[in-house]
């Protein structure tokens, strides 16, 4: 007997559908009894702390060994604030105190001083140093589950297909999932740049964060659908919303596995052209499933998560080390690294970018780098380095006109005479280029040709600003759309003065993977494109179906039309009839 269906919302994080019953982790705080002790027993309370304290060390080191094995160093480093607590001085010295003063059981005690610690954090403006109430939440329970012999673990090991629901995960819980059996995730906090999102996309989970009390409203063991694509969250769905959305999941995964039969092919079109199609990555060991679907090499790497969720910023090394093993497991093939992009909806405490009215029209990007050299500098060393290791290319993002191109490149400049001076290796004809995604850039595109290797249009932030339309307000997010005449126009005019000035350039935003953008953009004359891996044998697909010559009478009526919404029916009509019913149907158009 189903109880009634209800569909929450929240925030897709990582795309897929899953469909398994829920296991919720409720928000209630761990409670810890209260006992006496007597003053002859402090001795054995502080040697239960201690050995406590060592065997969660212990465990700690670990799970991080694991993560920097499977992961990399970047998520190993997430449990460095559970190690520095372990070992923090103040912290202990107050258990200690009030143990004495009190006389009741260490472990009520030590509950009790993270309690205090995780309410003064939570009050603080900070986002950087809110989250780290999740760290001592983390903390805490392995230190308590040592002291009292007891799991008091938010995740248990799943033996059975599951969705997990929880206000929120705390890295440790994340990074021991088992991805046999966790389906999908949902928690309550949480946004696009959490560890939770982060990681579950990494893991290829269905997730969905920012499910307002979706904690209270789902009970454990309710059947869930949840949608990573459209964030919709479906409890105890009716027979013909669970039968509806099976389908859809055998089809996206019959769908996925023919399309991934097209990886492998050689990117030409049917008259004879090639096309690159590269991929977007953000952290090293995406490169896997970079290779395993087929790309061309990388066309953008974000550097920006190695900065993310952390009390300081990465050194040189541990950049040059992340930048040199992308390249060299990308070799011989391209990657374009992408300059630090921090600022907009990216932010991070140690570097004091503060919150601004409108942040993606702000202090952001290369805006931020060329103001803060140290920091830019640091990067660019660990970039030259690693371009020893194969055929590395730099990127600016966020240019909007000569003047921060010549400053980015004079730093550049000042970066190579320190290398050249200590004798430290690097490619001395490394290739430089510049995203695209401003207007003022796009048309100025002939002043920028001798400047820069290469354009890239990064269609995001491109659409934004051209149509003025913050793309995470939901009030106007509506607004936001590539199709719209004013954009077509301004990525036309890039392409066509970017090839009369003999100028190589790609697309690396979302528009790019788009099936039907992906037929016009080819017939605008684009040849290179950078999307998500997950795209690649899609495209690779349309590629095989398609001539330049058909692309570019279908591109130029599109540039004839007025309304967006005309000029996306005609492109599905045109991509399906390419296609064919067969294929149309497996991508979807």
């Amino acid at each position: 007997m189903f109880n009634k269906e209800i569909i929450l919302k929240g925030v897709p994080v990582s795309p897929g559908i899953g469909i398994a019953k829920a296991y919720v982790i409720s928000n209630d705080i761990l409670q810890v009894e209260r006992r006496s002790i007597k003053e002859a027993d402090l001795s054995e309370e502080i040697k239960n702390l201690e050995n406590a304290l060592l065997k969660t060390k212990k465990e700690i080191v670990k799970i991080q060994d694991s993560m920097a094995r499977e992961m990399g160093s970047k998520y190993a480093n997430i449990f460095d604030v559970q190690l520095m607590l372990l070992e923090d001085r103040v912290l202990l010295e107050e258990i200690i105190e009030r143990l004495r003063k009190e006389l009741c059981g260490i472990e009520y005690v030590f509950f009790d001083v993270l309690k205090k610690y995780k309410k003064a954090l939570a009050k603080l403006d900070d986002p950087y140093l809110k989250e780290r109430v999740q760290d001592i939440s983390d903390f805490g329970k392995r230190v308590l589950k040592n002291l009292i012999g007891k799991d008091v673990s938010t995740v248990r090991e799943f033996k059975e297909k599951t969705i997990l629901i929880a206000h929120d995960l705390s890295p440790s819980d994340t990074a021991v999932l088992n991805r046999e059996f966790v389906l999908g995730l949902v928690t309550e906090s949480g946004g696009p740049t959490t560890h939770t999102a982060i990681m579950a996309k990494s893991f290829e989970i269905p997730a969905i964060v920012g499910a307002e009390n979706a904690t209270f409203k789902i009970e454990m063991g309710d059947l869930v659908i949840i949608d990573g694509s459209s964030g919709e969250l479906i409890v105890n769905p009716s027979h013909a919303t669970l039968k509806l959305y099976q389908e859809k999941k055998n089809e996206v995964e019959a769908k996925l596995a023919r399309i991934m039969e097209f990886k492998d092919n050689e990117s030409k079109t049917k008259d004879g052209v090639v096309i690159k199609i590269m991929a977007n990555i953000e952290l090293p060991f995406e490169v896997k499933s970079v290779q395993d679907h087929g790309a061309d090499g990388i066309g953008l790497y974000r550097t920006e998560y190695l900065y993310l969720n952390r009390t300081d910023l990465p050194t040189e090394d541990e950049q040059y080390q992340a930048y040199k093993m992308v390249a060299l497991q990308m070799a011989p093939d391209t990657v374009i690294i992408r300059t630090l992009d921090l600022g907009g909806d990216k932010f991070i405490s140690p570097l004091d970018i503060s919150y601004e009215l409108n942040p993606f029209l702000g202090w952001r990007a290369i805006r931020f780098c060329l103001a803060r050299p140290i920091i830019f500098k640091t990067q660019l060393r660990a970039m030259l380095r690693a371009s020893v290791h194969g055929d590395l290319q730099i990127m600016f993002p966020m240019i909007s006109g000569i003047e921060e191109v010549d400053e980015a490149r004079k730093i550049i400049a000042e970066v190579m005479q320190d290398l050249d001076r200590e004798e430290i290796p690097y490619n001395k004809d490394l290739k430089i280029g510049a995203m695209l995604e401003t207007p003022s850039a796009a048309m100025v595109c002939d002043h920028l040709k001798n400047r820069v290797d290469f354009f890239s249009i990064g269609t995001n932030d491109l659409i934004q600003y051209s149509i003025a339309v913050d793309r995470i307000n939901e009030k106007i997010s509506y607004l936001y759309d590539p199709a719209h005449p004013g954009v077509l126009r301004l990525i036309d005019r890039i392409i066509k003065d970017s090839r009369e000035h003999r100028v190589p350039v790609g697309m690396c935003g979302e528009m790019a993977g788009v099936n039907y953008f992906f037929l016009l953009l080819l017939g605008l004359g684009l040849r290179k494109f950078s999307v998500s891996p997950l795209i690649i044998p899609e495209l690779k697909l349309i590629v095989s179906v398609v001539e330049i010559t058909r692309a570019e009478k279908i591109a130029a009526e599109v540039m004839q039309m007025d309304s967006a919404k005309a000029i996306k029916d005609l492109l599905k009509i045109e991509l399906k009839t390419l296609l064919g019913k067969d294929y149309g149907e497996l991508v979807g158009i």
